[in-house]
């Protein structure tokens, strides 16, 4: 292992330390953290999900950073992946147990949080179950095509916010990884399994979660693209 590797270790300890022990530590940052869930959402998945693409790119090629990599453009669409995060798990937890009462099930609006662990799991999974299916994959699509949008402006925050090509990056799209492995194999195998773990956990260590998966999405990604590509002799 690098030295490089300790310090992307280290670094992505210590984010996950600031947004959970020192929250819990601090009245101060406690209390503006939970006024501005967004604001803090945005900065969660700046970093960490950033990190994320950064250890899959190390990965995939050796180095944390490459020319066209754009470290600025991808925290910033990170970020905003954060925003609309928070707006989905707001929804989807609200939602889903209005959603099974009216199914007929026997759900009460607080039951995620005061319910019995089986009935606590039972609506977490069902709004993973939702959220993966409905919100998900069309939320996957455009963080594709942004990154690819990212790495043909060269990386850079005026090419981010250039003209978006969407129907040519749309056919450039490896539909085969997107439908075949993302799709299929991430949504019902690790993201329907890692938010219902996610929601069983208290609401304000929730969004934290989903951003530290990321990095662990990243490195399934990155595995994968190497698994695809033929071997050499």
């Amino acid at each position: 292992m690098k030295s490089s590797d300790g310090i992307a270790i280290v670094g992505i300890a210590l984010a996950l330390a600031l947004f959970t022990v020192l929250p819990d530590n601090v009245a101060a940052v406690n209390e503006f953290s939970q006024a501005h869930g967004f604001l803090m959402s945005f900065l969660k998945f700046a970093i960490l999900g950033t990190a994320g693409e950064m250890v899959a790119l190390r990965i995939t090629t050796k180095k944390y950073i490459q020319p066209g990599f754009g470290v600025l453009p991808r925290a910033l669409m990170w970020g905003v992946i954060g925003l609309l995060i928070h707006t989905a798990f707001t929804v989807y937890a609200s939602g889903t147990p209005v959603f099974l009462k009216q199914a007929g099930f026997s759900v009460a609006p607080d039951d995620l949080v005061n319910g019995s662990f089986l009935v606590r799991l039972g609506v977490a999974f069902s709004i993973s179950t939702l959220m993966n299916i409905l919100f998900a994959p069309l939320f996957m699509l455009a963080h594709g095509v942004v990154s690819m949008h990212i790495e043909k402006t060269g990386g850079t925050l005026r090419g981010l916010f250039s003209p978006l090509p969407v129907s040519h990056l749309l056919d450039e799209i490896d539909w085969n990884m997107l439908w075949g492995f993302v799709f299929r194999k991430t949504i019902p195998f690790f993201w329907i399994p890692a938010h219902t773990v996610t929601f069983m956990l208290p609401p304000e260590l929730r969004v934290l979660f989903a951003a530290a998966l990321g990095v662990v999405l990243g490195v399934i990604l990155a595995f994968a693209s190497l698994k695809s590509v033929p071997a050499t002799t």
